[in-house]
């Protein structure tokens, strides 16, 4: 068994107390500690009383159901990433499960590995870099003051909309590194949605357009992940 003290702390909701002690020890063999409960009403206790970094959650769960605590928590927590464990499979459960602020939505029967695989991308996004509050940011010619929400280049300055600045001080705060796409939306737009995704791309074709003065700078497209906000690092 690692040493728990700097290691990541998961809140485990699952009734089912076979599965819940096997996903429990396994995942503690890989390093994680774990905290087991096995209804929503416990958990929520528990969450409300600990820290945790991430939350595993089963939907149907007794005394107080998966999607009743996920509300619960997003009321006081908006950041604590969320992974639901479900036996249904109707789009709209999983839908609802998303909407209520889900980061992840695993369908049983599923593999630990699965699992693990799933947390570790969904820890990995929840620590991407977020933007300094009232940041400057300098990147090729241009100077970003995101409290004034204004983009200057050559003494020229371009007043910015709240979405636009928001997404460009993502990408300052990510820059060269991608920004993946679900990380933005639940960021800025608040739900991966497919209409929010429609409206993120917009932004962004919004945002290149403001950024053609400088041909050194450019937002790519990283397939299938997210974008990237690329420009000379010794700008």
């Amino acid at each position: 068994m690692s040493d728990k003290k700097n290691s990541t702390r998961i809140l485990l909701c699952e009734d089912d107390e076979n599965l819940g002690l096997l996903l429990c020890e396994y995942l503690e063999a890989k390093g994680y500690e774990v905290v087991l409960k096995k209804d929503g009403a416990a958990g929520y206790q528990t969450f409300s009383e600990q820290y945790f970094d991430i939350c595993v959650l089963d939907v149907m769960m007794p005394i107080k159901d998966g999607f009743t605590m996920a509300k619960e928590i997003r009321a006081t927590n908006t950041t604590v990433p969320i992974i639901f464990l479900t036996a249904k499979t109707l789009k709209e459960d999983i839908l609802e499960g998303f909407h209520i602020g889900a980061d992840d939505y695993i369908t049983k029967p599923f593999s630990m590995e699965e699992l693990l695989l799933r947390i570790e991308a969904v820890l990995r996004r929840a620590g991407a870099k977020r933007p300094t509050e009232d940041a400057t940011y300098k990147f090729g010619k241009f100077i970003f003051d995101t409290n004034k929400q204004t983009l200057t280049i050559n003494g020229v300055e371009d007043k910015l909309t709240t979405k636009e600045s928001d997404l460009l001080a993502l990408l300052c705060a990510n820059s060269n590194e991608i920004l993946e796409r679900n990380m933005a939306l639940k960021t800025i737009w608040e739900e991966d949605s497919y209409f929010n995704a429609r409206s993120m791309d917009v932004y962004i074709t919004k945002l290149r357009k403001r950024l053609k003065d400088d041909p050194e700078v450019e937002i790519i497209n990283v397939h299938g992940k997210g974008y990237k906000l690329v420009f000379p690092q010794n700008s």
